[in-house]
This record gives structure tokens, sequence and C-alpha cells, in this order.
């Protein structure tokens, strides 16, 4: 089982249940396992989305008919082939990744798995990164340091269009998002997040907590409006 980002006595029974949800809707093939076994070996973070997740992503993609996706935050690329290959033959997903080590785990992933042509990950600060992309993207998911989540959500609107789907994930960080007394900069950060898109009358968002592998969290989605 994997360890869950935030445990609970109910792990097990909640990754069960992921279990038996990927089984049927996100069966893993060879590529995706390779992916997932290369990321441990590179000693990165276990913080990769679940299956079920990296299937809704690509469930997302396809209902907005995104050709062009903007991910902040590669890892080792497990999302990102997620999404690549919901994407039409000419689709593009530009992807941020800030270590460098976990960029070299990731383009090795990608290229395993037949995307460098689909894939254009840039390494280094997504801050610095971002002013330098053109958009606007069909779908962006942002999956990075939550304490500059406020600058992504800025930058994600300057890149979008009516009708962009914007996703953050890891909002709930085990119930901590309510706590507003909270001192933990990740959780100022999806706090300052959240409010922007709430106060953002550009956007028609939502957040949802879930329970699976990973812990209890969830993610906020929204909509860039007309």
């Amino acid at each position: 089982m994997r360890v869950p980002d935030y445990p609970s006595a109910n792990a097990e029974r909640w990754s069960a249940v992921d279990d038996y949800f990927a089984n049927l809707f996100a069966p893993a093939d060879d590529q995706l396992r390779r992916t997932l076994a290369a990321n441990e070996a590179g000693d990165l973070p276990p913080h990769d989305v679940s299956a079920t997740q990296g299937k809704m992503l690509a469930l997302f993609a396809s209902m907005v008919g995104a050709r062009r996706i903007l991910e902040i935050g590669t890892l080792g690329a497990y999302s990102t082939i997620w999404m690549a290959r919901a994407l039409p033959r000419d689709g593009k997903v530009i992807t941020i990744e800030l270590n460098e080590s976990h960029a070299d785990v990731a383009r090795r992933n990608i290229e395993r798995a037949g995307l460098s042509e689909t894939v254009e990950l840039h390494v280094g600060k997504a801050l610095d990164i971002l002013p330098t992309l053109a958009g606007p993207f069909d779908l962006i998911f942002i999956d990075a340091d939550k304490p500059n989540n406020p600058g992504y959500i800025r930058w994600a609107l300057r890149l979008s269009r009516p009708g962009t789907v914007i996703i953050g994930d890891n909002v709930v960080r085990g119930g901590a998002v309510a706590d507003p007394a909270s001192e933990d900069a990740n959780v100022k950060g999806v706090r300052a997040f959240l409010e922007i898109i709430a106060n953002e009358p550009r956007l028609d968002a939502t957040a949802i907590q879930t329970v699976g592998e990973k812990g209890w969290d969830g993610f906020s989605l929204a909509i860039v409006r007309a």
C-alpha cells in the first residue's frame, strides 16, 4: 500500500477502494508502472497523483477538447503522461519542474512513454518561466510548491481563455486548510490561492475533498467564464 500523504485509521480501506476503482477504470500499463518505479528508484517524493486522479485529469482534458495543457509541477511526469495521452496528435503539454534531478527522471519517463514530441519540459522556477510562455491553454494543472500558489493562479489567468479549466491539487491538506490560524506556509499558500479564486469574477469554481491512497486531501476546479 502506498504511504498516504495524510495518514488515517481508515487509510487501508480508502486505498483498497482506490485499487478497486483503478482496476476498473484506470488499469496500469507497462509505461505507467515503469514511470512509478523510476520515480521510486530516483528517490522522488511519493507525491504522484493516484491512478484514478490521473484518469480524472485525462477525462477533463477530453471533456474540454484540450489541445494545449499547462502543468505547473512535473515531478516524475506520471500526471504529465496521463494528460498527454488524452491529447490529439498535434496536442502539446507544457510542464514546468523546479528540481533538475526530478526533471531528469521525468524526461526519461516521457521519452520511454513515446511522448517526447507531445511534452515540452521546462526546468526552473515556475514564476520565472511562466512569463515566457504564450497562451492560451485549454487546461491548466497546478501541482507545485503551495506557498507560490497565489502567483500561479494569477499567471494561469493570464495564460487562459474563456472556457479554460484550472485544477489545483492538494488543497485540503489533511483538513488543515480550514484553520485560519495555521502558520504552515503550505496551508497559507493554499488558503490565499482559494481566496483569490473565490473573489475572481472571471472564475466559476468549487473545491472537493477526497480520500484514497493519498489520504485526506482534495482539489479545486475552476473554469474561466465566457
